[in-house]
């Protein structure tokens, strides 16, 4: 009897003890989006949800379609709301957080024992059906002895994931601020193009008239009208251009159906005064940037693996088999049963696998983690460097273009427009001066547009979430704007 009853506390040993763990912390449905949430909204002042069910959607939807009536045209940080409400990308992302809170939820989970129930002596002449009933509860205790290493190692990942989420929600709002501004940009050389084509053919309709009075060679007719051709063709590629920066922005924001119909502006923000003095951005990015959080976190996982592996490098496998017997036999016409309990430990040994070529790889892991680690604090040093340098010097390339290159083409303009009147110059010394201004001012759109460019890339390269190679390469490859109007 006192057999027995230490056999069902044995038994009852791993069910005990899995008590002491909880998982309520991992088991939520939004486990870690708080957190997301928070670090995301410090930099975006946005909002953003994970969305779960159908009365989510729906009120997401409802809140994308009341910005998109609100905002006509489209501005930059109505965009990145839309993006951060409504693209299916992010919300997969999210899911990956759930990912990982399930399977820290799973770790503070013990292995279910296995359960094993024997007869024997079935059909034996005597006894009503059989002779020995064997029951055994199998339980591995290197799983117990290592559970708080392995809850320790889920829950660095899963602190990991909330980071990997917080990245991936900085990286679509400063891709959709980029797109945003190439759009804008792109139809603002549009509109530029096509005030010059309306210049160029007045030049090309001149020089036919000159032509049939016989005050203009062919040869130069020839030249005016081939200006013309050409000008169409940069402004049919300008315009093709735009049309395509603006379907990139649409898709970042997830738009699709009658929400096609937003207008962006015909025009980028004028350049501020001044440019925003970061003297210390190598020190803001080394303590803010969140991908570099988590390569910390990656080498603190991968300690946690190390120190497991090293616990373990000898014996990989050990259970324990603990159970009962009973017994029945007839001895001189009397029935006798008999039970015992039983317990035997299952272990592998290490004879011919001692763990070295385990404790190799743990330790070369290491090594791969912290060198990974410290080649991101180096590269995120250069990235703040790099990001502010291009901020700086964009700035200054646009304001010489605003302040020096176009109004000398506007004073030169004028002047030949001066002695056009004064029958001193031709007419076109007047349009080739007027073309030569129209592009100084597509130069200095293309400038404005990438100091704007420049400027959405220093959050990125304090916070994290900076481009993909995808947004990186896509800038405006001729020249694209609106005209006048409401938009595009």
């Amino acid at each position: 009897m006192i057999g027995t009853r230490k056999l069902i506390v044995a038994l009852a040993f791993p069910l005990a003890l899995s008590g002491c763990v909880t998982g309520a912390e991992y088991s939520r449905k939004e486990a870690g989006f708080t957190s997301v949430a928070n670090k995301t909204a410090i930099v975006t002042a946005k909002e953003t949800v994970w969305i779960q069910n159908r009365n989510q959607a729906r009120s997401a939807a409802v809140q994308v379609t009341s910005l998109l009536a609100q905002t006509k045209p489209l501005d930059v940080e109505t965009a990145v709301q839309i993006a951060l409400l409504n693209n299916k990308g992010l919300q997969a992302a999210y899911a990956d957080l759930g990912d990982s809170a399930a399977d820290a939820w799973q770790s503070t989970m013990f292995l279910n024992p296995t359960v094993a129930v024997g007869l024997t002596g079935i059909g034996t002449p005597g006894l009503e059906a059989f002779k020995t009933v064997e029951g055994a509860v199998v339980t591995n205790i290197l799983a117990l002895a290592t559970k708080k290493r392995d809850i320790e190692i889920a829950d660095t990942r899963f602190r990991q994931a909330q980071l990997n989420a917080a990245v991936r929600t900085l990286q679509l709002a400063a891709d959709t601020r980029r797109a945003w501004i190439n759009a804008v940009a792109a139809w603002e050389n549009v509109g530029q193009l096509q005030r010059a084509q309306a210049t160029a053919d007045a030049a090309s309709e001149l020089a036919q008239k000159l032509g049939e009075t016989g005050a203009m060679t062919k040869g130069a007719q020839a030249r005016e009208h081939v200006f013309v051709a050409e000008l169409a063709g940069e402004t049919a590629k300008a315009r093709l251009a735009a049309r395509l920066t603006k379907e990139e922005l649409t898709r970042l924001m997830g738009l699709w159906g009658s929400d096609l119909d937003y207008q962006v502006p015909n025009s980028l923000p004028s350049l501020p005064r001044a440019v925003v003095k970061r003297d210390t951005i190598e020190a803001e990015a080394l303590r803010n940037r969140i991908d570099l959080q988590v390569a910390k976190l990656e080498l603190e996982a991968t300690a946690r693996s190390y120190g497991l592996t090293e616990a373990t490098r000898y014996v990989t496998d050990l259970e324990i088999l603990t159970g009962l017997e009973t017994e029945r036999e007839i001895e001189d016409g009397d029935k006798k049963v008999d039970t015992t309990g039983f317990a035997e430990l299952e272990f592998a040994i290490p004879i011919f696998d001692t763990g070295k070529a385990r404790m190799r790889k743990a330790e070369l892991g290491y090594m791969r983690a912290a060198n990974e680690l410290a080649e991101k604090a180096v590269n995120v040093r250069s990235e703040a460097r790099s990001a502010y340098e291009a901020y700086r010097s964009n700035y200054d390339i646009a304001r010489h273009y605003r302040n020096s290159v176009v109004p000398l083409r506007t004073k030169v303009e004028e002047e030949s427009l001066l002695t056009y009147n004064g029958m001193i110059s031709n007419t076109f010394e007047l349009l080739t001066d007027t073309r030569d201004k129209i592009n100084s001012i597509l130069l200095s759109v293309n400038a404005k547009r990438d100091f704007w460019l420049a400027e959405a890339d220093l959050a990125p390269a304090i916070y994290g979430g900076g481009a993909t190679k995808a947004s990186a390469e896509t800038e405006v490859a001729a020249a694209s704007e609106s005209s006048a109007g409401g938009g595009h």
